[in-house]
C-alpha cells in the first residue's frame, strides 16, 4: 500500500501493529510521540497526573513546560501558580523553560523537539504549527498530555489527509501570512475540517522556513490538525545554520551533526509515495497572492488590501506578535517599514518576540531598536494580547489589525471591538497610516487556486474484537438534525465551572440550549444521531459526559469537531462518523424540528464495521483496538490506571 508522509511518520510512532501492516488514514492508533508540550495549562493537567495514581514520569525527557500565556500577569496568585509548575517541573524531571524564555511552540521548533521527521503533540492547538520544519505536529487534550507523562503514548486516529499543491512564486511584498490568510478565506466551507495537510508543489521551495511556519501555524484556523511541509533542502539548510549556531561551546541534545546527518541519510524514507491517495486535492498558484486582510472577528471573511485601503478603515491599535508572525523575519518586514519613521499618533503599536533568542537576535541586527524608535511598545516574549491577556488589549468600540492567528470576536479583548488579521508588513504600514493601509496596488478578483475531492468507498470490514467489548449496539435513533451544534448547546458553560454537579444534573441539563425539549425526549438506551461537526467550539469535557450519562449508548455524526472526539472517547463514549446515513436522515426528516424521535431502529456491528437502519445497511471505520481498550475501561482515565499498576 502507498502511504502520504504523514501516514509514513505516523507508522513509525505506532505501537502494537502488525511487523507488515501499513497504518492508513482512519486507522485509530496507540502512539507514542517523541515530545509532549503543555504551557500555563500545566496546572490543570497536574491533578489529573495524580488523581491516576501516577507517580513519576513515563520518560521524564518526552516532557516538556514551557510558561508563557499569561507572563504579564505579576499577580500572588498567579506567581504562585508558576512557581508550583516548575517545582513539579524539577520534581519530575520535565525540560522546562521559564516565563520570559518564549511562547511554548517556538521554543519546541528552536530547541529541536520539534525535528523534521518526528511526531510531537502538545496540549494547544496551534501545535500544528510545528510542521513547517517537516515535524508531524497535532494537538491533544489534557487528559491525553496526562497519559503520555505517565504511560509515553495515548491514541490518535489518523485524519483525512489533503494534499496542498503550491505554484509559482510570491511576489515581493507578499509573505507566508498572505497564503494562509487566502487558504481561509478562499477555500471557507470546512473543506479541510478535521484534516491533515501535506503542502507540496514547487512553490514550498520558493518559502522560507519561517513563512512555513506560519502557514503550518494557522493551518489550525483553517481548520486542519496537522499542517505539514516537506523535508526538503531548505529544512536541511534552516537546521545546519542552527547546529552551528547552537554548537558554538558544547553539542546540543537535539540538534547536532549526527541528528541532521541521520536525518538526511533516511530522506528517502520521508517522502509520501507516488500516486498516494488524498481525500482532497487542492492546487494554489502563488503568483495569484496578493496582500490580504482577514475579518473583521473572522478568519473566513478576506479582503484583498485594495478594497480596505480605499474604505480608509481608522485603527486603534496594532499587533506584531504571537507564535504566528514574531520571529527575525517578521520583526524585519516591519522594521524596513518603519524605519526613520513614526507610527501615527492615534493608533497604540504592541511587539513582542516569539522568544527571548529572537528579540536578542532582532536586537543584534538593529531591527528591534528602528521598531522602538518608530514608537512600537515592547511586551516580554510571550502570548499576552494574542490569548486576550495583559497589557493593550482592544476596549470598546476600538478597532486592531494584528498579525496573530485568530480574530475570534472578544477574543484580543471587548467583544465589542473590531480585530482583523495580516502580515506584518500590512500591520506595519497601517500603524504607521493610521487606518488599514498598505504600498502595493493589486488585482482584486483573482481566482487562488482549485480543489478536488477523491471519495474513497468504505466497505464492510471485519475486525478483530477485545473480548467482552460488544459485538452489538442497538437502540431507537434520537435524531438532532442541525450541524455545527457547539459545545455549549450542548452542555452549558453557565455549568462548567461548577464542579458540584453531579452527574444526575449534568444529564438533565444535556443540551439544553440546544433543545430545551431534548432531556425529555431523550430515553435511556437511545442512540444518538447528528449532523455535521458535531461537539464544535470549547473543549470542555462536560459536553461528553453529560451524554453518557444521559443513558446514551453512543453518538454517530455525520463528522465530529476532533477534540470533542478525543472528550467523549477519553471519557469512555463510543462515537461514530457515517456520512450517507447522516445525508438519508437529513433529506427524509422536516428541517424545522430541532429534535426528533424517528421510531427507527439502530444496530451497529462493531465486528463488520457496519450500521442497518430499515434494512439499509451502511459503514464506517473500523473501531480499532486502541479505541475498544478505553471503551472497555471506561474511559483514557483508567485505562492509565490499569497501564501504571
Amino acid at each position: 500500500m502507498k502511504q502520504t508522509l504523514i501516514e509514513k511518520i505516523v507508522q513509525r510512532y505506532s505501537l502494537g501493529i502488525e511487523e507488515k501492516e501499513k497504518v492508513k488514514s482512519g486507522d485509530f492508533l496507540t502512539i507514542q510521540p517523541d515530545y509532549v508540550m503543555t504551557h500555563d495549562n500545566t496546572g490543570a493537567v497536574i491533578p489529573k497526573f495524580r488523581s491516576i495514581g501516577a507517580k513519576k514520569f513515563f520518560n521524564p525527557k518526552q516532557v516538556v513546560i514551557t510558561l508563557d500565556h499569561d507572563i504579564q500577569n505579576k499577580s500572588e496568585k498567579n506567581l504562585e501558580k508558576y512557581k508550583k509548575i516548575e517545582q513539579f517541573a524539577k520534581k519530575y524531571g520535565a525540560d522546562f523553560y521559564p516565563a520570559g524564555r518564549g511562547i511554548g511552540h517556538q521554543i519546541m521548533v528552536e530547541e529541536g523537539y520539534a525535528f523534521p521527521g518526528n511526531f510531537v503533540v502538545a496540549s494547544d492547538s496551534h501545535s500544528n504549527m510545528y510542521g513547517g520544519i517537516g515535524c508531524l505536529g497535532t494537538p491533544v487534550v489534557r487528559t491525553d498530555a496526562a497519559s503520555i507523562w505517565a504511560t509515553g503514548k495515548t491514541w490518535w486516529q489518523i485524519p483525512p489527509i489533503a494534499k496542498v499543491t503550491l505554484t509559482g512564486k510570491l511576489r515581493d511584498g507578499v509573505y507566508g501570512k498572505d497564503v494562509i490568510i487566502a487558504l481561509c478565506g478562499y477555500f471557507n466551507n470546512d473543506e479541510v475540517l478535521n484534516h491533515a495537510i501535506e503542502f507540496t508543489g514547487d512553490g514550498v521551495t520558493t518559502l522560507s522556513i519561517d513563512e512555513r511556519l506560519t502557514i503550518a501555524n494557522m493551518t489550525t484556523e483553517w481548520g486542519a490538525l496537522a499542517g505539514l511541509f516537506p523535508i526538503d533542502e531548505i529544512t536541511l539548510n534552516w537546521l545546519k545554520k542552527r547546529e552551528k549556531y547552537l554548537n558554538r561551546n558544547s553539542q546540543h541534545p537535539r540538534i547536532n551533526f549526527q541528528a541532521i546527518n541521520n536525518l538526511e541519510n533516511n530522506l528517502n524514507n520521508l517522502k509520501a509515495d507516488e500516486d498516494c491517495f488524498y481525500n482532497k486535492e487542492i492546487t494554489v498558484d502563488l503568483t495569484k497572492i496578493q496582500p490580504f486582510v482577514s475579518g473583521p472577528n473572522s478568519v473566513k471573511i478576506f479582503h484583498p488590501i485594495k478594497k480596505l485601503k480605499e474604505d480608509k478603515i481608522k485603527i486603534d491599535k496594532a499587533y506584531l506578535v504571537s507564535c504566528v508572525n514574531s520571529r527575525k523575519e517578521d520583526l524585519s518586514e516591519a522594521a524596513n517599514i518603519l524605519k526613520d519613521k513614526k507610527i501615527s499618533h492615534n493608533v497604540k503599536f504592541y511587539i513582542s518576540a516569539a522568544s527571548s533568542e529572537v528579540q536578542q537576535e532582532s536586537e543584534l541586527n538593529g531591527d528591534w531598536q528602528i521598531l522602538l524608535d518608530a514608537g512600537a511598545i515592547p511586551l516580554p516574549p510571550g502570548c499576552g494580547p494574542c490569548i486576550g491577556l495583559g497589557t493593550g488589549l482592544l476596549e470598546d468600540g476600538e478597532v486592531g489589525i494584528s498579525a496573530t492567528n485568530r480574530n475570534f470576536k472578544g477574543r484580543m479583548g471587548s467583544p465589542n471591538a473590531k480585530a482583523y488579521l495580516a502580515s506584518p508588513a500590512v500591520v506595519a504600514y497601517s500603524a504607521l497610516s493610521g487606518f488599514i493601509n498598505y504600498d502595493m496596488e493589486s488585482d482584486s478578483d483573482e481566482i487562488l487556486g482549485n480543489i478536488i475531492t477523491n471519495q474513497e468507498t468504505l466497505q464492510s470490514s471485519k475486525i478483530e474484537l477485545l473480548d467482552n467489548f460488544p459485538k452489538n449496539i442497538s437502540g431507537e435513533i434520537i435524531f438532532c438534525k442541525q450541524d455545527n451544534i457547539n459545545t455549549d448547546g450542548i452542555y452549558p458553560g453557565k455549568y462548567t465551572y461548577n464542579d458540584e454537579i453531579k452527574p444526575e444534573k449534568q444529564a438533565q441539563v444535556v443540551m439544553e440550549n440546544y433543545d430545551i425539549n431534548f432531556s425529555s425526549l431523550a430515553k435511556n438506551g437511545d442512540i444518538l444521531v447528528a449532523g455535521f461537526n458535531f461537539g464544535t467550539g470549547s473543549s470542555r469535557e462536560q459536553a461528553a459526559t453529560a451524554i453518557k450519562y444521559k443513558g446514551i449508548k453512543l453518538i454517530i455524526a455525520g463528522s465530529f469537531n476532533e477534540t470533542y472526539k478525543r472528550n467523549a472517547i477519553n471519557n469512555g463514549l463510543i462515537v461514530i462518523e457515517c456520512e450517507k446515513l447522516i445525508n438519508d436522515l437529513k433529506s427524509f426528516f422536516p428541517e424545522n424540528i430541532l429534535t426528533i424521535r424517528t421510531n427507527l431502529m439502530c444496530e451497529v456491528d462493531f465486528e463488520n464495521s457496519k450500521i442497518k437502519v430499515n434494512e439499509k445497511e451502511y459503514y464506517f471505520t473500523p473501531i480499532g483496538k486502541p479505541i475498544q481498550e478505553i471503551i472497555l475501561n471506561d474511559g483514557l482515565e483508567n485505562w492509565i490506571k490499569r497501564k501504571i499498576i
